[in-house]
């Protein structure tokens, strides 16, 4: 996929499925129903459809995937994926309306849909590793403007009155996981820490008490005082994961406005996954878009499940 909105998969539906079956089948067709591979008859009366010669049902590329039953051309999806993946702090419902020429509604469903594709179902393995630093760190977002520059260590740590907690663990020079968090505690944030980082790595965080026990179960755990002003001590800081904080909160509150309680695992899925294959990796916005579009497979987003009565 080139990164010209000019390609022709962005202006043609038939050479949009091609594309798509090139990324999703580079070993041929794969039935969406059973899994079979290189067991599919090419249906004449139906073009880019197939017969699995395994369970004998019809299936084309989008079978199966989060675009299953969509009425939306293919290109308009290629095109969305590609404008989210190469917006760094997100791009609003309104705006992707405009360039795609979709409806508000069908484009809100859209995106939610490739967050969805954008999250990952289980994590490849712990973060850190032996000689290596995770940060950790929590913020808040989301609740009334008058409470959204209120100090996040507010009376039992839950923050201004509307607000929503988000933790999030970046590996320095790797990925970040974030976590929408009912509350901030060590019962809470412990069980996050352990399963999520490696026993073996340097645990980095500020001077919150919910951190203090956790920390010991690593190789080594170092704070820093922000209530002193302290914000770096040689290689103790945690500016990685508040540099990603500063982008994800530009995101919501300068793009999306709004984030709800229900939706707020979505987005954050599309600011990790934007982080996580950023260009200071060495990913461009095309190759981006392409990795989040062979997330659509295997998973499966209605309407009715994001909580609206509509169907689309």
């Amino acid at each position: 996929m080139a990164n010209e909105l000019s390609n022709p998969v962005f202006q043609d539906a038939y050479k949009a499925r091609a594309w798509l079956e090139a990324a999703l089948w580079p070993d041929g067709p794969v039935c969406g129903h059973c899994g079979a591979i290189e067991s599919a008859t090419p249906i004449a009366t139906r073009p880019s459809w197939y017969q699995c010669n395994a369970c004998r049902k019809q299936f084309s590329v989008t079978v199966g995937t989060l675009f299953e039953r969509s009425h939306i051309p293919l290109n308009k999806w290629l095109l969305a994926a590609f404008l989210l993946c190469a917006s760094k702090k997100g791009i609003s419902t309104h705006q992707m309306r405009r360039m795609i020429g979709v409806s508000y509604k069908s484009t809100w469903f859209m995106m939610h849909r490739l967050r969805e594709a954008m999250r990952e179902g289980q994590f490849p393995g712990p973060l850190g590793g032996e000689g290596k630093t995770v940060e950790a760190d929590e913020t808040y977002v989301g609740g009334k403007e008058k409470n959204k520059h209120r100090n996040k260590r507010t009376k039992g740590n839950i923050g201004g009155k509307g607000k929503e907690v988000v933790f999030s663990l970046v590996e320095r020079g790797g990925s970040v996981r974030s976590h929408h968090v009912p509350e901030v505690n060590a019962k809470t944030l412990r069980p996050i820490l352990v399963a999520q980082i490696d026993r073996k790595s340097f645990l980095m965080t500020d001077e919150a008490g919910q951190y203090y026990h956790p920390g010991k179960e690593f190789a080594k755990h170092e704070t820093v005082n922000h209530g002193a002003g302290e914000y770096v001590r040689g290689e103790a800081h945690s500016n990685t994961v508040e540099n990603y904080f500063s982008i994800l909160k530009r995101g919501i509150t300068g793009t999306y406005h709004h984030v709800s309680q229900q939706h707020l695992k979505r987005y954050l899925a599309e600011f990790d996954f934007r982080y996580n294959e950023r260009s200071g990796l060495g990913v461009n916005d095309s190759e981006r878009a392409t990795k989040a579009l062979k997330g659509i497979v295997g998973k499966r987003l209605t309407y009715r499940r994001t909580g609206q009565r509509a169907n689309v």
